[in-house]
């Protein structure tokens, strides 16, 4: 048990910074929307889906070996499945770092979401259009360094912006992201009213070795460096 304890308290500290799904990519291109194409879901609904239990040991299984496969793999599914967010998850976090987690759902009702060129829509889980805008680049000047989109639609709410990593399928797999009214509080890591919401989506059109790909990916980034320095 020591080494999974080693791994809870390497994922915490990862976590509490931001999400270590990929490596670090360049700064993000002011094209970032133009290359994502297609509907997406929810990554880790579609990633924490019994289906996929044997893909998680056998990746955690090449950094922690067999016996703690099983916990580590717990562990990292626990690790992004958080309800809490904004001033809610940083008071209830400090109070209690050891529960740390972060939300990597679609938030605003948000089931599924369309991009096609500048365009962006989202529509709920009964397929009712929740939005339907097209976006403008802003700025890849953050913390984060992601691409950060305005609508070009007045009074879009918790749509008004986007902002993107450098992520694609293509890359790594996934895409992560945030919504939201206030630019600058998007692109804060765990401060602000987005702090511990990381958005993840996977195109619905996919086959499963991209869904097994991801997870390879996801186990690599958070367990490498615990293998390294057992």
């Amino acid at each position: 048990m020591k080494g999974i304890r080693r791994v809870a308290w390497m994922l915490l500290v990862l976590l509490v910074a931001s999400l270590n799904f990929a490596p670090a990519l360049a700064e993000a291109p002011e094209d970032v929307l133009g290359e994502l194409k297609g509907t997406y879901e929810e990554l880790f609904t579609v990633l924490n889906a019994p289906s996929y239990d044997g893909v998680w040991l056998e990746n955690c299984a090449k950094y922690v070996g067999a016996e703690n496969a099983q916990a580590t793999a717990d562990m990292l599914r626990g690790m992004v499945v958080g309800e809490l967010t904004g001033q809610a998850a940083i008071d209830a976090y400090t109070l209690k770092p050891e529960d740390a987690k972060y939300n990597c759902f679609f938030l605003q009702g948000v089931s599924r979401l369309t991009f096609d060129g500048k365009q962006i829509n989202g529509v709920g889980a009964d397929g009712a259009e929740l939005f339907a805008h097209t976006y403008t680049f802003v700025s890849a000047d953050n913390e984060l360094g992601f691409s950060v989109y305005k609508s070009d639609d007045a009074d879009s709410g918790e749509f008004s912006y986007f902002a993107f990593a450098p992520d694609t399928p293509e890359t790594t797999f996934h895409i992560e992201f945030r919504y939201g009214s206030d630019p600058d509080a998007l692109v804060q890591k765990a401060a602000g009213a987005y702090a511990y919401w990381m958005a993840a989506g996977i195109p619905v059109e996919r086959d499963d070795s991209m869904a097994a790909s991801a997870i390879a990916l996801f186990c690599e980034e958070n367990l490498k460096e615990s293998d390294e320095a057992a």
